[in-house]
């Protein structure tokens, strides 16, 4: 018989769909299936409009056969088969979709799910394959015709056997290469793991013949190899389940399975949605943080399927970068795909099906935070410094979604507090948020800044994560109320009743001015402070760049600048401290640049700086104790 030869410029565009369309080999699989399981549907809508037609369900499935001797790999289906004049439309002309054109004169509405619209899965089976042939026979049909294939050259078509209706797909594998392993193709295992991954919820059984190994009926110690039908998909996803019918252990086991996560999530979000795009979802917000999360190797997204068919294992776009953390799925009959169904075509879809999710995300954090506040709590301390990023990276344009997300621990409360749940406690006549920067909470109980703000009793948010002071910086404001360090040159906070330093004195003006000289650049100013109460000198800082923010940017990789927040050397003038500095002053000029530099070494130690000279510090402290 004469080869008949393909159809819209066969040899360059058959080259394109086996070389180019498709990223992994391992896709062929999914197709067949896919293109197996439309042949059933046919039949199933067809039946919905013949009386003559019956579909009992039970007597379809789809059959995965695997011959290694022969290098032999077959998928069988009991669908609807083809005429010759099918099989040459279909397969004899690249990317016409029979499926599609069978849903088109059928009428069927998009709520009737019809995998395989591009026509062009079925060729990713010459990937593996050095021939491809197809066995089929037709619905109402007494004749079967069998197409084969070696690839561009073209195909043939001729009269053949076969019992039943349905089409077998027979691909000869290929020969290993230097580069390529096509014996995997061949393997059992292999293939079990391609369907679980890609076709687990295909809704007919995708049976195959399982090899194994037992023990003997009636011996204890020999074991004897067998082979038996297994079902290896599951079918019916727990997305298409209905709420009521599922348990917590069910949506356990699912995360389990899915290899989400080796930790129990603390909430699931189960989402069945009908509209402007119909989709079915279930969302996990995991306990504990995956080992690599905070790097640059972790791969956020979800994954993402198509009429149960998976299309992308990590889709990014479905979540902000801010809520990476949730595992889960989705899937849509809605989705505008590419050629090779293993990307969208356009993400108009996608972006409604993400701003949705992105809003129940948010609910169940906002419900965890006000129900259950120790899960809460748990889930923050392993995720809530995303939650910071998301503040900081996008330039505070996420504020509104995030920042009553918030916690931080609190000098009064002594626990994670929110932003709201500070504000309601706020006195009336206290104008600030106030905060203090440090590495732990115990460093920030130390820190002479906080004296003025403790004394007069406001609360205190305490910053230990190096992204909390950048967020804060991104919202600038919380219910009208500004953030202020107690750090700052001004803390907004009127002395009563207390007799402030005497800045402007020329004495104490002259001997800050001397000190100042004495520092050179290292300090904008030295000068009378008002927050200090019992201890002797703190830095302060001007500008907006603080000096714990000094300390994170300074510390990054790569960074060379040696970035300088504006500090300010603050002298308690009420300190024996400052009798010491006047009387230099007036008596030792050498031993108030003794005195200036082991205070200016304290206040950086006492901030958590290095010291410029640890040797010439110690040396001072030797010269004073002489």
């Amino acid at each position: 018989m004469s080869k008949m030869q393909f159809k819209a410029e066969s040899k360059r565009l058959l080259d394109l769909m086996i070389n180019s369309i498709y990223t992994h080999k391992e896709i062929f699989l999914r197709e067949l299936i896919s293109n197996a399981s439309d042949a059933i549907d046919k039949i199933y809508y067809r039946a919905l409009t013949d009386d003559s037609l019956s579909f009992n369900k039970d007597n379809y499935y789809i059959k995965v056969t695997v011959d290694k001797e022969n290098r032999l790999l077959q998928i069988s289906d009991t669908g609807i088969g083809m005429t010759k004049q099918e099989l040459e439309d279909n397969l004899g002309v690249i990317a016409s979709s029979g499926s599609l054109n069978f849903k088109n004169e059928n009428e069927i509405k998009d709520g009737y799910d019809i995998i395989g619209q591009f026509g062009v899965g079925f060729y990713s089976a010459f990937m593996v394959s050095e021939t491809v042939t197809v066995i089929t026979r037709a619905l109402g049909s007494e004749e079967a015709y069998k197409w084969e294939s070696e690839g561009a050259d073209g195909y043939t078509v001729k009269p053949c056997e076969k019992e039943s209706i349905g089409t077998d797909v027979i691909l000869k594998i290929k020969a290993n290469s230097d580069d390529e392993n096509y014996d995997e193709f061949l393997e059992e295992y292999k293939l079990r793991a391609i369907i679980k991954k890609y076709s687990d919820f295909i809704r007919y059984p995708i049976k195959m013949d399982i090899t194994g190994t037992r023990l003997k009926e009636g011996s204890d110690k020999e074991y004897e190899e067998y082979q038996e039908e297994q079902v290896v998909n599951s079918m019916v996803p727990i997305w298409k389940k209905n709420k009521n019918e599922l348990s917590q252990e069910d949506y356990e086991n699912f995360y389990s399975e899915k290899r989400y996560g080796f930790d129990k999530p603390i909430r699931h979000i189960h989402i069945s949605a009908e509209g402007t795009v119909t989709y079915k979802a279930i969302l996990f917000i995991p306990e504990k943080t995956p080992f690599d999360f905070y790097t640059k190797d972790y791969e956020k997204g979800l994954e993402l399927y198509a009429n149960g068919v998976l299309i992308m294992n990590k889709c990014a776009d479905l979540l902000p970068d801010y809520f990476s953390f949730v595992k889960g799925m989705v899937d849509s009959e809605d989705l505008s795909l590419n050629i090779s169904r293993e990307m969208l075509q356009h993400d108009r879809q996608l972006k409604f099906i993400a701003k949705n999710l992105k809003t129940k995300i948010k609910n169940e954090l906002e419900n965890l935070l006000k129900n259950e506040r120790d899960k809460y709590e748990e889930f923050y301390k392993s995720f809530g410094r995303q939650l910071k990023y998301g503040i900081y990276t996008d330039f505070g344009i996420n504020k509104e979604v995030l920042q009553d997300l918030l916690m931080f621990y609190s000098s009064k409360e002594e626990k994670m507090v929110t932003l709201g749940e500070y504000v309601s406690r706020m006195p009336e006549e206290q104008k600030y948020i106030y905060y203090a920067s440090g590495e732990s909470v115990e460093r920030i109980d130390k820190m002479p800044q906080t004296e003025l703000v403790s004394d007069k009793g406001y609360e205190i948010l305490y910053f230990t994560d190096d992204v909390d002071e950048f967020a804060i910086k991104m919202i600038t404001t919380y219910n009208d109320k500004e953030f202020k360090s107690v750090s700052s040159g001004d803390l907004g906070i009127e002395q009563e009743n207390e007799t402030s330093p005497d800045t402007g004195d020329n004495d104490k003006q002259e001997l800050f001015d001397y000190m100042k000289n004495v520092l050179s650049d290292k300090v904008k100013e030295v000068r009378a402070s008002k927050r200090l109460k019992n201890h002797p000198v703190c830095l302060a800082n001007e500008g907006e760049l603080s000096i714990e923010m000094e300390k994170v940017l300074n510390s990054l990789p790569n960074n060379d600048q040696n970035i300088k927040a504006d500090k300010v050397l603050e002298i308690n003038v009420n300190h024996d401290v400052f009798k010491a500095l006047q009387e230099a002053y007036e008596k030792d000029k050498d031993k108030l640049q003794l005195y200036t530099d082991l205070l200016y070494n304290q206040a950086l130690l006492i901030e958590g700086l290095t010291i410029e000279d640890p040797v010439e510090f110690t040396n001072n402290i030797c010269k004073m104790m002489r």
